[in-house]
């Protein structure tokens, strides 16, 4: 029984060593890649409302999220997933949503545009 309880403290310190991890490196993929800088705000709040709430991101912001790139794109989803105003927000569901958004506007941005 002995055995069994610190395999479950080792499960856990496992486990929360590895959501600390995941939290230093999204802060040192914003840092390094100066990701908070690279759009400005009107665009940040319409990728943001397309990812938590379901609503449409224009072209141009599109051509700033792909320009901003994956990995800031990625780390500044799971940022926000981190604050506590978000606590409510399923990981399960933004994740899936903020990759829908991404592959969207890359598709958009690499279909070749209607010629006139």
């Amino acid at each position: 029984m002995a055995s069994l309880n610190v395999y479950s403290v080792l499960v856990v310190l496992f486990l929360t060593s590895r959501v600390v991890m995941a939290t230093k490196e999204n802060h040192q993929i914003i840092k390094e890649n100066n990701c908070e800088t690279k759009m400005g705000l009107p665009c940040v709040l319409e990728a943001f409302l397309s990812i938590f709430e379901t609503r449409s991101i224009s072209n141009k912001c599109c051509d700033d999220l792909v320009v901003l790139g994956k990995d800031c794109h990625s780390a500044l989803v799971k940022k926000t997933l981190e604050n506590s105003l978000f606590n409510d927000l399923s990981a399960a569901t933004i994740i899936p949503k903020s990759i829908q958004t991404w592959n969207n506007c890359l598709a958009l941005i690499d279909s070749p545009s209607p010629s006139a």
